[in-house]
C-alpha cells in the first residue's frame, strides 16, 4: 500500500483527474480520496516574514573545512 498527496483537477461536471508517480503500474486500483474543504491557493508566498534569529558575526578564525570539523575517521 501506498500513499501519495498530490493536488487533483475538479472540472464542472464532477470530474476528478489526478497525476499520479511513473513508476505506478497500469491498471485498476483501490483509492481512498479526502478533501479539503478549500481550493489549494495558488498565490505565491514570499519569505518576508520568515523568522531570523540573529546570534552575531561569526568568529573571524571560523574554519568550515571538512578536515578542520572532522576527525581522521569522519566524525
Amino acid at each position: 500500500m501506498r500513499t501519495l498527496e498530490t493536488i487533483a483537477h475538479v472540472t464542472n461536471d464532477g470530474k476528478v483527474s489526478v497525476l499520479v508517480p511513473s513508476d505506478l503500474s497500469q491498471g485498476e486500483y483501490r483509492v481512498v480520496l479526502v478533501i479539503d474543504d478549500q481550493p489549494v491557493n495558488k498565490e505565491k508566498r514570499t519569505l518576508l516574514d520568515f523568522p531570523v534569529m540573529s546570534v552575531g558575526a561569526w568568529p573571524e578564525n571560523l574554519s568550515l573545512r571538512r578536515e578542520d570539523m572532522y576527525d581522521e575517521w569522519g566524525r
